[in-house]
């Protein structure tokens, strides 16, 4: 069995690498999880010796199929989680990472199964991020894009967020502009690319930082 450090730093090679394309670099990685070079070095060798995955000196790490594996296992249950926290608990979005963060090191996977049971299979956790089946297998990508790419007098739906940061969730939040919200692009301004974008009838401007972090699918 993992330690739960052994996990987060399967997790976080995960994040810093999921198309498994090229080597997650060490100083990538200790950025990532705030820790020492030094530090890493050394988890990366016992990981590899656990076959979770290959490292190479002065070149970096990725992924073996074992590691793979092995932090899809902890995504699914993080967004999970994250879906229960939200969904059952009524947690603000912004608050549930930190939680989850907690809870995905539960080991039992029939209380993984049933807690998706439970939820109803959700594809998608409550920042739209996709959350993979019991398999491993990720639900197919939809034509999603940036809100910042989108066009006047257009139909979106909200879809997912790019910056987890809990003070960006929470001032979404405040203007309910939120997962599944259905809204009208009425202005994109040229100058800064700010846009205003209208809520059964409510105008609200958005600037182009925010636009670029938020995913939509369009409507019409």
């Amino acid at each position: 069995m993992l330690s739960q450090s052994e996990e987060n730093y399967l997790k976080a090679i995960y994040a810093l690498n999921f198309d498994s394309r090229s080597l997650v670099a060490t100083n990538d990685l200790a950025f990532k999880l705030n820790t020492k070079a030094s530090s890493v070095t050394d988890m990366l060798k016992k990981l590899a010796d656990k076959n979770y995955l290959s490292y190479q000196k002065y070149q970096g790490c990725s992924l073996t199929p074992l590691g793979l594996s092995k932090a899809i296992a902890i995504v699914r249950k993080h967004r999970l989680w994250e879906v229960f926290l939200v969904d059952k608990l009524n947690f603000g979005w912004e608050d549930v990472h930190e939680i989850a963060e907690q809870l995905e090191h539960i080991q039992s996977n029939a209380l993984v199964d049933r807690l998706a049971d439970f939820l109803g299979n959700p594809q998608y956790d409550p920042h739209g991020d996709p959350i993979p089946n019991s398999n491993g297998v990720f639900p197919l990508e939809n034509e999603f894009h940036l809100l910042s790419e989108s066009s006047v007098n257009c139909q979106y739906q909200i879809m997912g967020v790019k910056d987890g940061d809990p003070i960006f969730l929470k001032y979404l939040s405040g203007i309910q502009f939120v997962l599944g919200t259905v809204f009208t692009v009425t202005t994109i301004f040229e100058f800064d690319n700010s846009i205003i974008i209208s809520i059964n009838d409510n105008q609200i401007q958005l600037s182009d930082h925010v636009a670029r972090r938020i995913t939509v699918k369009p409507l019409s």
